[in-house]
């Protein structure tokens, strides 16, 4: 059974899409970019806290579904330009600084609303 997870903490879904949903042993959540849950964009911002916001959006989907970073078994990292890595990497690696989650970092053309990550997590919920 697919349930909807939903919290104030994080922005609302900009388009058909919803934060997270679970099947009430995995959580998948939406792809976060760095937009603050009163709507401020910070894609003018240094890669290091549009990633930090990012996962601090994260934090907010996980904690309204019960569970923690410490519950995460994948995450997928998107990147507007590869060469951001390093600064991306030294953020992402404050949030998990404990045994990390499985990761990909893929560069894509585009990212919504301009921004330069979007950050999506798979999470165990048992």
């Amino acid at each position: 059974m697919k349930r909807i997870v939903k919290t104030d903490d994080a922005p609302a879904a900009v388009g058909a899409y919803s934060q997270a949903t679970s099947n009430g042993s995995l959580l998948f959540t939406a792809g976060q970019i760095p937009l603050t849950a009163d709507g401020d964009l910070l894609d003018d911002e240094p890669i290091a806290a549009q990633t930090e916001q990012a996962l601090y959006n994260l934090d907010a989907i996980l904690d309204e579904a019960g569970v923690s970073s410490e519950d995460i078994l994948k995450v997928t990292v998107y990147l507007d330009d590869i060469d951001d890595f390093d600064d991306m990497n030294e953020a992402y690696a404050d949030y998990f600084d404990d045994e990390p989650p499985a990761r990909s970092a893929v560069e894509v053309d585009a990212l919504p609303k301009g921004v330069g990550v979007e950050i999506e997590a798979v999470a165990s919920l048992e």
